[in-house]
């Protein structure tokens, strides 16, 4: 079976476990993805604030790639990624101008029929139905899932799970053995944008999100964004500061989750690279 791998910048540097994992996890199912030969970043942040025909561009040239190399469908794990190629894709498909222009820019032909996967679509798809049988490590925890911004938003075009209460990334842990609880920050934004900029900012979102995983009884805070990831994990000096408290809870991505069940090793994963060690879990 052969897949469009793009992994976008994050994945290739601060994210690289991610990657990682995801790859481990394809690996053990006996999937082999393709990455997009000589992919350019896709412009998530803030491209689409400033420039609309750039911000088409770069996620049409990386579609145009896919679709040159034969592609008709690419996982992307990464979910301002993920965002950011199907809203432009949704763009230029409606507008016919447009999709003639970013063609013109990218000197390449732009069909638009790629189907874009994130990582929870790619696992529904093509791995869900064989995860319990080859549990043999059950990720018996309580955990919560949490969806952030970009994989829901918005939702008229993306279309992906409910928008404020999805259930997608729950199904799929529960799989695994775990136990995702109910709460109320599934979707709330931890300050992604702002992760440099404005540590702060970063701390007051993140830290209430981190909080109330820790207040419902949570082992695990379970993502599927690298830029979520980062906030909750890597800034938690800044997030225990701002609660006036240490917190332990680990962030660890949907992959490394599904890929501990399944018997891939710690190293396999990616685990050691997290800056809260997730000390709880096997």
């Amino acid at each position: 079976m052969n897949i469009g791998f793009y992994p976008g910048c994050s994945l290739k540097g601060t994210s690289s476990e991610y990657a990682q994992s995801t790859l481990a996890l394809a690996n053990a199912f006996d999937i082999h993805f393709t990455e997009i030969e000589d992919w350019n970043c896709c412009g998530a942040t803030a491209a689409h604030n400033l420039n609309r025909e750039l911000a088409a561009a770069l996620p049409a040239r990386i579609l145009a790639l896919a679709e040159k190399q034969g592609l008709n469908e690419i996982v992307v794990p990464c979910a301002a990624c993920y965002n950011r190629l199907s809203v432009a894709q949704h763009e230029w498909n409606d507008d016919k101008a447009l999709k003639n222009r970013v063609s013109e820019i990218i000197g390449m032909p732009l069909g638009g029929t790629c189907k874009i996967l994130n990582v929870m679509q790619f696992i529904e798809k093509y791995i869900a139905d064989k995860i319990p049988e080859k549990v043999v490590r059950p990720f018996d925890h309580p955990v919560v899932c949490y969806y952030g911004c970009l994989l829901v938003r918005p939702h008229s075009i993306l279309q992906f799970d409910r928008l404020e209460d999805p259930q997608s990334m729950d199904e799929l842990i529960r799989k695994t053995g775990a136990k995702p609880l109910d709460w109320g920050f599934k979707t709330e934004c931890c300050g992604g944008g702002l992760s440099v900029s404005r540590t702060d900012v970063v701390a007051k979102l993140s830290g209430k999100i981190v909080q109330d995983a820790e207040d419902r009884g949570a082992e695990a805070i379970i993502v599927a964004c690298p830029m979520c990831q980062s906030n909750l994990d890597m800034r938690r000096n800044h997030i225990d500061s701002y609660l006036s408290r240490k917190t332990k809870i680990p962030v660890l991505y949907i992959t490394q989750a599904i890929g501990l069940s399944v018997g891939l090793s710690r190293e396999e994963l990616g685990l050691k690279k997290l800056f809260v060690a997730p000390v709880l879990i096997q």
